[in-house]
């Protein structure tokens, strides 16, 4: 059995110098090594396959008795480290709390494991008759959240 720690290393070492990062190293089961990375501007397949060859290449006949995959985190996929919430500022978000409750803006402010999310909502604004759209700051811990996804919005 490869060492995950063995396999982490590795990649970090083919990462060091470069703008993209890991987001996983998975062992499933069915002896499949799934290694999961990321950039600001999206995963590059070229990338994905020259990284892949580079583990290939480090731990050679370790490697025979699996099937590895190399990818992108994937879009919609809930983030698993810090670095994913700094390339989401600016975006939309979508926030499930521990208590299950949702919660939808944009991602405004990432400090440390603390974040920002600002949306919408409606309030009543004295000398106005109806309640009005207002940007509300709603902060939240990485460790107290039970996922953070991007939301894709298609274009209308």
């Amino acid at each position: 059995m490869i060492d995950k720690k063995v396999i982490r290393t590795l990649v970090e070492e083919w990462l060091q110098g470069g703008e993209y990062f890991l987001v996983d190293v998975l062992e499933t089961a069915d002896d499949r090594i799934v290694v999961e990375i990321d950039h600001a501007d999206g995963v590059w397949i070229e990338d994905c396959a020259d990284l892949s060859r580079f583990l290939q290449e480090k731990l050679g006949e370790e490697l025979d008795n699996y099937e590895l995959e190399v990818g992108s985190a994937g879009l919609g996929q809930p983030f698993k480290v810090p670095q994913q919430y700094v390339n989401h500022v600016g975006k939309i978000v979508e926030v499930v709390g521990r208590d299950g409750k949702k919660t939808q803006g944009v991602l405004t402010l990432v400090d440390g494991d603390k974040f920002v999310v600002t949306v919408q909502e409606k309030q009543r604004i004295e000398g106005k008759k109806r309640p009005v759209m207002v940007d509300v700051e709603k902060s939240f811990s990485m460790n107290d959240v039970k996922s953070t996804k991007y939301v894709l919005k298609m274009k209308e």
